[in-house]
């Protein structure tokens, strides 16, 4: 059985606030278990973290609000039932502007540092060139997070202390779920902004209720995803697939159905629970919240037994 980590109080940002240290923040994430393990799913949320470590908030040049423009605030809290009906939940405390765990171990822009980067970081990707990698330049309005560059080893030290236990964290659940069902399944959490912004592809679109990210029908089983789908149609949500998001690093790192590894990013629009602008829950997160616990409930009576591999793993890695 999966273990939560220990429990730690934590605090949504302050400015001018952070940790005592004024760099670590302490858990850097919890694993959220249930009682009993008997839903082959784990819920991850990496992008509601919210705790601004006082030296970030000291580096960055925009204020207390602008700074939270790439959380998925609320998500942690949305998908909150899960460990209820027998799946863990990852969440992370650090936010995404500070490191994102959903990209690349090393997606990162030349143009932030102030010295040379080693020639195995990625600094060429889509990601990087919008200037969202593992360490983001920007925030998602596209406002510059830093008045100076960087060193790399700043850099280093976010993802060694932050990004690698997440993921050592995501991989052992997976692992340990994949063992006991002999298959597993990761859902993404995530939310988006309601229209296209700046660094998008939709660029002033106005977005639907949700989007499903499948990497078009090659990080998890069709049918997994048309389940998702029509339970979140019949609550009254507009649902679509792979637009404007089709799945980040962890939906196509994670995501190998042939060996019994489902992965799903699920994307709300956070209009329909939030002040965007005060980034301040609305009388909607109760309606979103229960719609997903519905979601979870439902999942719950599945038998999802068609998810097992067509294949073993160690057919798979010869």
């Amino acid at each position: 059985m999966l273990h939560c980590r220990r429990q730690t109080r934590v605090k949504e940002l302050r400015i001018g606030g952070g940790d005592r240290r004024g760099f670590a923040i302490d858990p850097p994430f919890e694993v959220l278990a249930p009682s009993e393990h008997t839903l082959p799913f784990v819920f991850a949320s990496p992008h509601s973290g919210r705790v601004y470590p006082k030296s970030f908030l000291q580096a960055t040049r925009l204020d207390g609000t602008a700074i939270r423009r790439s959380e998925d605030s609320f998500v942690d809290e949305i998908f909150g039932a899960a460990p209820t009906f027998g799946a863990p939940l990852i969440k992370a405390h650090f936010p995404r502007a500070f490191v994102d765990p959903n990209r690349e171990p090393y997606e990162l822009d030349q143009a932030m540092f102030d010295s040379p980067l080693p020639q195995y970081v990625n600094s060429r990707s889509p990601r990087v060139l919008a200037g969202l990698g593992t360490i983001a330049r920007v925030v998602r309005d596209g406002a510059e997070i830093y008045g100076r560059k960087i060193s790399f080893h700043e850099a280093l030290m976010r993802i060694d202390t932050y990004y690698k236990p997440y993921h050592a964290a995501l991989r052992s659940a997976l692992d340990a779920t994949h063992k006991k069902f002999n298959f597993a399944a990761l859902i993404d959490c995530h939310s988006m902004p309601s229209i296209g912004g700046p660094l998008d592809q939709d660029i002033g679109a106005t977005r639907p209720d949700i989007v499903l990210g499948d990497r078009f029908g090659t990080s998890c089983a069709r049918r997994m995803t048309d389940m998702v789908e029509r339970a979140l149609a019949m609550q009254g949500f507009a649902v679509v697939r792979n637009n404007p998001y089709a799945g980040g690093y962890s939906t196509e790192h994670y995501g190998r159905p042939a060996v019994g590894l489902h992965t799903l990013q699920i994307e709300i629009n956070r209009a329909l629970y939030m002040d965007e602008e005060r980034m301040e829950r609305t009388a909607g997160l109760k309606r979103v919240t229960s719609a997903i616990t519905t979601l979870i409930r439902a999942m719950s009576e599945v038998d999802w037994r068609f998810l097992r591999p067509a294949i073993s793993s160690s057919q798979a890695a010869q």
